[in-house]
């Protein structure tokens, strides 16, 4: 029979065992840091067709700035795409409205896709929601849906659609209008997008030739 001090000195024997094996575990934990070279991209989520009612729709051009578009070749690149587009949603009417980051101005607007005389701005950080009337001017509008471009994707498209999902518009974000420095900023916004909760449900991934009105 194990008396009753080797019975203590073997309960606690245990006990520190089993803290020693907790502790290992907890640093032997790996975080995403550790696993990042592992990371296999998910595959890329389907494009679908968009149709577009124009009188409950309004088309947000954000951010398309000398500041930060004229440096980026890519957003460079995305310029005719937009314009196209643009040119599309006003032929048929829709609501169209700019935004500007702090510091910047309405005249800052590359001419490939500068505003039209009397179509309106807000001015804020990545989300064109905060601290702006945005959500007052659309609702006064009647607006529904809203097609997102901009740049960049990870700042004024990401937030402005996400928010714009969870107020319970429906959007609508071309997927060749969104540029960033990056490919893959642009694969984490399609990502988060098309993944998000909330924002998932309430919008459709697309690309400009896949819009109709």
């Amino acid at each position: 029979m194990i008396g009753a001090r080797s019975l203590r000195r073997l309960i606690t024997t245990a006990a520190l065992f089993a803290a020693t094996l907790g502790l290992t575990g907890a640093a032997g934990a790996q975080t995403i840091i550790d696993e990042w070279n592992a990371v296999t991209a998910p595959p890329a989520p389907a494009l679908k067709a968009a149709t577009i009612d124009s009188k409950t729709t309004a088309f947000l051009a954000l951010d398309f700035l000398k500041q930060n578009c004229a440096p980026q070749p890519r957003c460079v690149a995305a310029l005719p795409v937009v314009k196209s587009l643009l040119t599309a949603a006003r032929g048929k009417g829709l609501f169209v409205m700019y935004s500007t980051f702090p510091g910047a101005q309405p005249s800052d607007v590359l001419p490939e896709v500068a505003p039209l005389p009397g179509e309106p701005f807000v001015s804020s950080t990545a989300d064109k929601f905060l601290n702006t009337d945005l959500d007052k001017i659309l609702k006064a509008k009647g607006i529904k849906t809203v097609v997102v471009t901009g740049m960049v994707a990870n700042g004024a498209v990401l937030y402005t659609a996400s928010d714009a999902a969870q107020r319970g518009y429906r959007v609508i974000v071309p997927v060749d209008c969104m540029p960033a420095p990056t490919p893959y900023i642009q694969q984490l916004v399609t990502f988060q997008l098309s993944n998000g909760p909330t924002v998932a449900g309430n919008v459709t991934l697309t690309r400009a030739n896949m819009i109709t009105f």
